[in-house]
């Protein structure tokens, strides 16, 4: 059998490009020290960076009952791999204005593609597509900040910021395509999988259905009230036209989707920490589980196929409103907690990130310091994921969603726990390892619990 990372490169030709990219990037810049690049970068009113991200994943064989058309293999799974290379790109314009853009390679699969879990297991694969490599935009949008105060702080050249001096008090706005994980529910310890915890319940709050295509982006406007301890976001973007799928659209009335959220710092013990509490309204083509258990009933294959992505609906009226928790907190200089809670009141069927209706999850992480190893990180956390009534009804009578069904349903809820270790090997690159316990996958006591191991690699620049 062709091993998975040889079909990751079957098309050289790309492969070409992206070594040519990549290589002009890293000789530019790797003759120069790191102070030597802050200062060019900082002069020339320019901002590069780039991430590589390799992760390789299997599971183990579980008991099951029965299993259906979305429901995790339950044999032995190995070899599951992604890869996303990104640059992130900058450059200053006019007084308080940016423009960034971000090519992006992604390609691979998860495991069982991505479906089986709510919970899912990789947050750098999704669900559907070919697993071959392919460059897109990932992000393009102008960002311009409006000082309401007087007094300006430095900020480093980092991904997707351009150093120089930014108002302390300020309004920010930022419109083009991105993703809303650029802006809302953010955390120091549990945001990102290519560095920390790769489970899509721990990398954003599950219970927030955000607005983004199969890949995590959107497009629309994000308006930002900064001040110096606490802040305030609003946002109205596009929706996918059909569910997790690659194409959005906004139609005012229709198809649209608001998030805000408010930010205030807090400080135990002087140390610091942060709160956010974030609410949400969606509108969409999306039909309300009632609908489903109408057309499982009446044998609607239409309507079942727009309830489990495979069809554009033609029909809006798609309401979900939810309300997200987020809090951390630093303990020590080396350990931090951190606890997310999530609730949408889940009458129309899940239209982007995940089917999960109520979660909450708590962990801890700590630096490598004690044992000598300050650049490490070890990161452990666990999750606890529900559905609404109707939701559950509906895979009972055997529907499906766009990322899990079993084809019946024991109801439990989904349980999740997670370790990873990051080793910093050199300067800029960084091994990781994982594992997850899943018990009840996609809230099913008839199939599990399952054991998922993993390995990411990780260069940043």
């Amino acid at each position: 059998m062709q091993s998975t990372f040889a079909h990751l490169f079957l098309n050289m030709k790309m492969r070409n490009k992206i070594k040519t990219l990549v290589s002009i990037f890293l000789i530019s810049f790797s003759s120069l020290s790191a102070q030597e690049n802050d200062a060019l970068l900082h002069d020339s009113g320019w901002s590069f960076h780039f991430q590589l991200t390799v992760i390789s994943q299997a599971h183990s064989g579980f008991n099951a009952k029965y299993s259906g058309t979305n429901s995790l293999a339950d044999s032995v799974e190995l070899g599951a791999t992604s890869i996303t290379s990104t640059l992130f790109i900058g450059r200053k314009l006019w007084k308080g204005a940016a423009f960034y853009v971000n090519p992006e390679l992604s390609g691979g699969r998860g495991l069982s593609y991505a479906v089986g879990v709510a919970g899912a297991l990789n947050g750098e694969t999704y669900r559907i597509g070919d697993p071959a490599p392919v460059v897109s935009i990932a992000r393009a949008y102008l960002q311009q900040n409006i000082a309401i105060g007087n007094d300006d702080d430095n900020i480093d050249d980092a991904v997707n910021q351009v150093s120089g001096k930014i108002p302390s008090k300020r309004i920010t706005i930022s419109a083009g395509k991105f993703s809303m994980s650029d802006f809302y529910d953010k955390n120091s310890y549990s945001h990102d999988p290519r560095t920390q915890f790769l489970n899509w319940s721990l990398m954003s709050n599950g219970a927030w259905d955000y607005p983004a295509n199969t890949k995590g982006y959107t497009f629309g406007i994000v308006a930002e009230l900064i001040q110096p301890n606490w802040a305030i976001r609003l946002s109205s973007v596009a929706v996918p036209k059909i569910a997790n799928h690659p194409e959005m659209e906004y139609r005012f009335g229709k198809a649209h989707s608001e998030t805000a959220e408010f930010e205030h710092k807090i400080s135990i013990n002087k140390k610091p920490g942060t709160v956010r509490l974030l609410f949400s309204y969606t509108a969409s083509r999306a039909p309300s589980y009632q609908q489903g258990m109408t057309a499982l009933a009446n044998n609607d294959t239409t309507l079942l196929k727009v309830i489990s992505g495979n069809a554009e609906g033609n029909v809006f009226g798609g309401k979900k409103t939810g309300i997200c928790l987020n809090a951390e907190q630093e303990l020590t200089n080396d350990i931090g907690i951190f606890l997310r809670g999530g609730w949408n009141d889940g009458k129309h069927v899940t239209w982007a990130f995940t089917e999960i209706d109520q979660t909450a999850h708590i962990g801890f992480s700590l630096k490598g310091a004690r044992w000598k190893r300050k650049e490490d990180v070890a990161g452990v956390a666990y999750v606890i994921n529900g559905i609404s009534a109707d939701h559950r009804a509906f895979l009972k009578a055997g529907g499906y969603g766009f990322i899990i069904g079993d084809g019946n349903l024991n109801y439990a809820h989904e349980q999740v726990v997670e370790l990873y270790y990051n080793c910093k090997l050199f300067n800029n690159f960084t091994v990781g390892l994982d594992y997850q316990f899943v018990n009840h996958p996609a809230y099913n006591k008839d199939r599990g619990p399952v054991h998922v191991f993993g390995i990411r690699g990780h260069v940043e620049f």
